[in-house]
């Protein structure tokens, strides 16, 4: 199998994991490939073939960090990833580091499954921006500062919404931060999107779940205001009242390594 290894170099245990997991798979005879950013540091990965990742043609990614490092995998290259975690929670990156080699061995013996979760779509402009595995935010860019979003479904008028900022979410992103803003949690079987608004003024503001065949079109209304839109926590763009803004599920999937499907296991286990 050829493997793709991307690192959170800032991480002194994430380079640690990711040289055990390199001599690992060395022994085993596989190819490696390490993301070219995390070959800036020669000392870390001396003699290894690096590529930037959107380039990296691999059966299986191994990503070593936290939940950011994985969703940035993911909106640059479509293989199916295992996370690794050497973040906080790490609610995607199911991998304890002590269980890194087992994990590998399991993947080396195909015991392992692909389980594929929705992506969401965003058009800005008419431009394609990188699609999202947990959500997109809309946030205004004046801290303390109200925005004013219309919201249209469908390309009905659904409401006109005062907040800080508002979450398209996919259910992957349900425990994520739309859950911190009061969201519902979702099984990623669920065919859903979610609009949750972020620190409203109307107390009746709650809230929506959409099927995911639904077409989301946001505008930003207060004349003068910018705000922020940031596709999982990572690429960001500034949003005036001419900008369009358009969120559909994607065609496009995330692909995670899993060696167990309980969700409501693992969410248990994250969450205490």
């Amino acid at each position: 199998m050829r493997f793709g290894l991307v690192v959170h170099t800032g991480k002194k245990r994430a380079i640690e994991v990711a040289k055990e997991i390199l001599s690992f798979l060395n022994e085993k005879g596989e190819e490696v490939i390490v993301e070219e950013g995390a070959l800036q540091e020669k000392k870390f990965f001396k003699g290894v073939p690096g590529l930037p990742l959107e380039k990296m043609d691999v059966d299986v990614m191994i990503t070593v960090g936290g939940d950011g490092t994985l969703l940035r995998t993911l909106q640059k290259n479509p293989a199916p990833v295992m996370g690794v975690n050497v973040g906080e929670v790490g609610f995607l990156t199911d991998v304890n580091p002590d269980s890194a080699l087992p994990a590998l061995e399991r993947v080396l013996e195909g015991n392992y499954v692909i389980e594929e979760r929705s992506k969401l779509q965003t058009i800005y402009n008419g431009e394609r921006l990188p699609d999202a595995t947990n959500e997109a935010v809309l946030h205004t860019a004046s801290i303390s500062k109200m925005q004013k979003f219309e919201i249209y479904v469908d390309m009905y008028w659904a409401e006109l919404l005062r907040a800080d900022g508002i979450i398209i979410s996919t259910p992957t992103g349900s425990t994520c931060y739309a859950m911190s803003a009061g969201g519902p949690i979702l099984d990623p079987r669920v065919n859903a999107l979610i609009l949750v608004p972020i620190a409203p003024y109307k107390i009746s503001a709650r809230p929506i779940v959409l099927p995911d065949h639904a077409v989301i079109t946001i505008k930003v209304a207060h004349p003068r205001r910018k705000a922020v839109l940031v596709i999982d926590g990572a690429y960001q763009v500034k949003i005036s009242k001419s900008d369009s803004l358009l969120f559909t599920k994607s065609k496009a999937v995330a692909r995670f390594i899993k060696f167990d499907l309980n969700f409501y296991k693992h969410f248990q286990e994250k969450m205490r």
